[in-house]
């Protein structure tokens, strides 16, 4: 009954504005030829006070009385047919009006029947919820999807890296069940944009990997599914999604793409709380919390959410992930199989924030130490092949992961000669020649390109603690102090690399 009041109502108004404008007086001001009259009365005039002058002749004079007074004989005559003959009746006017309000209100009611949906009510929630579970059971499917994509074009890789991915694919086809390899291709499949090639390698490391796949593993998957179906959340991308929750329901990046499902299946509500709550937990910089900001508030509108102000994300923890003071103090009270479980959590925790987000060479260093430590040799082997090609063309950052690859035993105590800063034979030769003054110009040369490099881009331990003993027997202990202090703060909770730091520290005189 509210609908057909209120729309009545509508009606009535519109129709009302319209007859306003039908029936208003059509007396639009002066006619044109009565304006006309007054013009040519006034020139009649200025004949006669001309004449008076003598400027012009009689005859002149009554050449213009005869063609001004055909004028004004004419514009009369048209005056006299708009104040008579020309305007339409009242009655037809009112007549006119009442037909279209007969229109507008009669045939709107007797139209909405026809085109409307009269005495419907709103969908139940429980219909909308029915309704969307169908419309998910029957989208297409990934290879459906795919199918109606346009060819995707791949950016071209550069000629070394693709004869690197041309050998990669041979061997993995060689070797299908190289696990270390598989995850390699799919990683690098994704990186050049080849998405289905890399979710077809995530299922192959999905079944090597078995009951041992992790969530970030199933993440993976679904994330690169996703990719290739150009931003749809497919059927098989959804079943990857809840094998992902199911082994740890507060993953992040499953549950932003779970939130993109529920947008899609028309379910604005779920995909609000999950978001929602993302974005509260942080942090500013994942990956997921631009895109979630950029839709929240349109999402919370959807959602019937009212005056919905968007939180800003948690902060980031700061430094290198690590146990808590409170994880420190539960460790003393555990079993060393429960203290073991434990580090192995933070040691997944880590190796899934480096998967999903990259990280610092110093995090790549701890990861590849951990598992060293925990007897994971292969696995610390593949992460540190994985890490040489990610800072391929960074080699002080690469230095940086080598250290952790000496701690889990992968390679020798410290890196080749050849890889440390230092003299060529030719510096040396040239050495020989020069004065004590000259020598020591290019050592200070030498030392400060390796400050400036360290500094700007940081470096190995072994680096930093040959800066600060060398600027320290340059006589410099300010600037070996600030060496010290940078290289302590790079290598934040690296036991062993502080360990050299301090060493170096110790050699070049400089208070702890």
């Amino acid at each position: 009954m509210i609908f057909w009041i209120t729309a009545a109502a509508l009606a009535i108004a519109v129709t009302a504005i319209v007859l306003t404008a039908l029936l208003r007086s059509k007396d639009a001001g002066e006619h044109p030829a009565a304006y006309d009259l007054r013009v040519y009365r006034d020139q009649l005039k200025e004949v006669e006070r001309d004449l008076a002058r003598g400027v012009i002749s009689e005859a002149d004079a009554e050449r213009t009385r005869a063609e001004v007074g055909r004028r004004v004989l004419s514009a009369d005559t048209q005056l006299k047919a708009a104040r008579t003959g020309s305007a339409q009746p009242r009655g037809a006017t009112i007549g006119l009006a009442v037909v279209v309000a007969l229109v507008m209100v009669g045939g709107s009611a007797a139209l909405y029947p026809q085109l409307g949906s009269p005495g419907k009510r709103d969908l139940p929630l429980a219909l909308r919820i029915a309704n969307s579970d169908a419309a998910r059971a029957d989208r297409p499917s990934q290879q459906e999807a795919e199918a109606k994509l346009p060819p995707m074009t791949t950016p071209t890789p550069d000629p070394k890296f693709a004869e690197l991915m041309d050998k990669l694919r041979t061997t993995v086809a060689e070797r299908p069940d190289d696990l270390q390899g598989q995850l390699l291709l799919a990683r690098n499949e994704a990186a050049i944009g080849n998405f289905k090639a890399a979710y077809e390698a995530q299922q192959d490391v999905l079944r090597l990997k078995g009951d041992e796949a992790a969530a970030a593993d199933y993440a993976v998957l679904a994330e690169m599914l996703i990719s290739a179906a150009n931003g749809y959340v497919s059927p098989e991308a959804e079943e990857a999604l809840k094998a992902s929750l199911s082994r740890d329901p507060g993953y992040k990046p499953s549950r932003y793409y779970t939130g993109l499902l529920m947008i899609q299946a028309d379910r604005p509500d779920m995909a609000f709380r999950l978001w929602d709550r993302l974005l509260r937990e942080g942090p500013p910089n994942a990956p997921w919390i631009p895109m979630i900001q950029r839709e929240i508030e349109e999402l919370a509108w959807r959602a019937g959410v009212q005056n919905y102000q968007a939180p800003a994300p948690a902060p980031a923890m700061t430094g290198l992930p690590g146990p808590t003071r409170e994880d420190m103090e539960n460790a003393q009270s555990m079993s060393a199989e429960d203290r073991a479980e434990m580090i192995r959590g933070m040691v997944e925790q880590l190796n899934d924030k480096l998967a999903n987000e990259g990280g610092t060479p110093e995090e790549w260093a701890r990861l590849i130490g951990a598992l060293g430590v925990l007897g994971q040799t292969e696995r610390a082997q593949a992460i540190w092949g994985e890490a040489q090609q990610i800072f391929a063309d960074k080699p002080q950052m690469l230095a940086v992961v080598r250290g952790g690859a000496v701690k889990a035993g992968l390679l020798q105590t410290a890196p080749p000669a050849a890889e440390l800063p230092g003299p060529s034979q030719d510096d040396v030769q040239n050495a020989s020649e020069m004065s004590a003054d000259e020598r020591q110009e290019m050592i200070r040369g030498m030392v400060g390109r390796l400050s400036e490099r360290l500094f700007d881009e940081g470096g190995s331990a072994q680096e930093w603690a040959r800066l600060i003993t060398s600027q320290a027997m340059l006589g410099d202990k300010d600037a070996a102090q600030k060496a010290l202090e940078a290289g302590r703060a790079a290598y934040a909770g690296d036991t062993t690399a502080l360990t050299t730091l301090s060493n170096a520290a110790a050699q070049a005189g400089l208070s702890e």
